[in-house]
């Protein structure tokens, strides 16, 4: 049985195409095009969410208010809220602090470096990949694989700080699906998933609105939902230091 020639050459396309791997830096240049593109993304300087939050664990479920806001190039503040109690946790860039009223400490509170780190980690605005070079991370691509039905691009990487993040980009639009985070914490190895979705546009970049995250063998889950996002919000460096008292929301 003979293939007509148009056939024959259609076939051979699509084989070299398949054949192709991709590199890493075609994947993190896709990833950013999907995203909006590395010129809007860079331009994005701060940015601050609105939400709620549930955390479900062996007693049951909580709902609480969260608010966080992050500001280039590496400083994050997260608050979490209920019942007229309002839990802090702070990265100016070098170090964490936290006030803790859940666990009746109403003091601000340096963390240790450890404690810092997942903080430390998820401070960057643009994420783990964009200008990963500058930011002294390596990345390794790794083929693919399933991620709940979804043959996603498997991308690990190397931190400045050692910490190692797994991210999975979808295969048809080149965003994060799905990262799982690995770091020592107090000599002990952790592993933390957190799940994306619901993209929405914010200053022309895409950022998720539904992340659920979970951390492997610790029999709790939470879901943020994002209801209000706004970038390059005026927000001054005190926000993310250490306070000399305790400091309210932006």
């Amino acid at each position: 049985m003979s293939i007509p020639l148009k056939c024959s050459l259609l076939l051979f396309a699509l084989a070299s195409v398949s054949a192709h791997a991709l590199t890493v830096d075609e994947l993190v240049a896709r990833n950013a095009e999907a995203r909006g593109g590395l010129d809007r993304i860079e331009a994005i300087k701060s940015i601050r969410f609105e939400g709620s939050l549930r955390f479900t664990g062996g007693f049951g479920s909580i709902d609480l208010t969260m608010m966080q806001v992050k500001k280039a190039p590496e400083m994050v503040r997260s608050e979490v809220s209920v019942q007229g109690l309002t839990q802090i946790q702070a990265w100016d860039g070098t170090e964490g602090w936290q006030i803790s009223p859940f666990q009746g400490r109403k003091d601000p509170e340096r963390m240790t470096e450890d404690d810092a780190r997942g903080l430390a980690d998820d401070a960057s605005i643009s994420g783990a990949l964009i200008n990963y070079k500058a930011k002294g991370s390596q990345v390794e691509y790794l083929g693919t694989e399933d991620v709940d039905g979804t043959e996603a691009h498997k991308l690990k990487v190397t931190l400045k700080n050692g910490d190692i993040e797994t991210v999975y980009l979808d295969p048809d639009h080149f965003i994060e699906i799905r990262i799982v985070g690995q770091r020592k914490v107090r000599g002990t190895e952790t592993e933390d998933v957190t799940d994306f979705g619901d993209y929405e546009k914010v200053a022309g970049v895409y950022f998720p609105f539904s992340i659920l995250s979970y951390s492997k063998g610790g029999g709790g889950q939470q879901q943020i939902t994002i209801e209000k996002a706004e970038a390059n919000v005026d927000v001054d460096d005190a926000l993310f230091a250490f306070p000399t008292s305790t400091g309210g929301a932006p």
